[in-house]
């Protein structure tokens, strides 16, 4: 069983790789992964309420002392900066990537184009991290159905393959973090890419949790799309854009797009909606799509590889 507190906004992909179990083990033959959130429209009645409020284990001891939750992520992210000199600027960029990508989705919260002068702009919320590089609160909600593929391949849609996935837990308080800079990305997306014969060469479009700039840079490390400490200066020429070398969160993301607490059944909705040629902004020929979701602290990390029914 998979408790929701414990793996966060990444439980969807999570719950991916126990649902394909399920189905293969005849356990099931139908799974329904469903989230809705009205987090938006709570904020001020419930909004803060949650798992935070009422946290077990190692975390309890942060909760009534620690910092917020973005705090927490700017401490990645400084690091990150001091040990490998990353710069606002670069992460800035990811922000706005995907408010560039946003534009072309109707749905998407903030749709206005930004530039790093923008981000750089906007208030500091807890340095190193500005207001644009956090992710939106919205309302939201989505679902997706796994079932057998020779069941799949009979529906009204074109199938499109689990080819592997994975999961992982580093810590579950920031105090436990053994370090900052790595994100359990790194051990679920070798769990992913081995059960599905592929390596980051093969991905042509990648749906990364993005609460935050930090968030991305980190999980692109992590899955191999760039050594450690370069993720800076990958993402700094346009790699994550359409058009660039890794397409990322073309719906616009939890940046810009939206983030109802927990976003991680948005990135399977899109990824199929790519490799089935139905997204706003369509990556050609895309024919595997990665999608990892992160939850906590970047405490856990469930990597869902799909693609193309051939």
């Amino acid at each position: 069983m998979v408790r929701l507190d414990d793996v966060g906004g990444g439980a969807w992909e999570t719950l991916v790789e126990h649902a394909v179990a399920a189905i293969a083990c005849g356990m099931c033959e139908v799974a329904l992964l469903v989230y809705g959130s009205t987090q938006r429209s709570d904020t001020g009645r419930r909004l803060g309420t949650g798992a935070r409020g009422r946290a077990v284990g190692p975390r309890q001891f942060d909760v009534p002392y620690g910092p917020p939750i973005v705090a927490e992520y700017a401490l990645a992210a400084r690091r990150h900066m001091h040990e490998f000199g990353t710069t606002p600027e670069q992460l800035a960029e990811i922000a706005v990537t995907t408010r560039a990508h946003a534009g072309h989705n109707p749905n998407a919260m903030y749709r206005d184009p930004i530039g790093v002068d923008d981000v750089l702009s906007s208030r500091m919320v807890a340095d190193p991290l500005h207001l644009l590089d956090c992710c939106v609160v919205s309302d939201g909600g989505g679902a997706v159905v796994l079932t057998s593929l020779d069941r799949a391949r009979d529906c009204r849609k074109g199938a499109i393959q689990v080819l592997g996935a994975g999961s992982a837990l580093s810590h579950m308080s920031v105090s436990q973090w053994p370090d900052m800079t790595v994100s359990p990305a790194r051990r679920s997306g070798e769990i992913a890419y081995a059960r599905a014969g592929l390596g980051p060469s093969d991905v042509d479009v990648l749906q990364a949790y993005d609460s935050f700039t930090i968030t991305v840079l980190l999980t692109l490390e992590a899955l191999g799309f760039c050594p450690r400490g370069e993720g800076g200066r990958f993402v700094e020429d346009g790699a994550l854009r359409v058009g660039g070398a890794l397409p990322t969160n073309t719906d616009g993301g939890g940046l810009s797009s939206n983030h109802p607490g927990m976003r991680g059944i948005f990135l399977l909705v899109e990824a199929v909606r790519q490799l089935r040629g139905e997204a706003l902004l369509q990556v050609p020929g895309a024919e595997v799509a990665l999608c990892n979701g992160t939850g906590g602290v970047t405490s856990a990390c469930g990597t869902v590889l799909l693609g193309v029914d051939r």
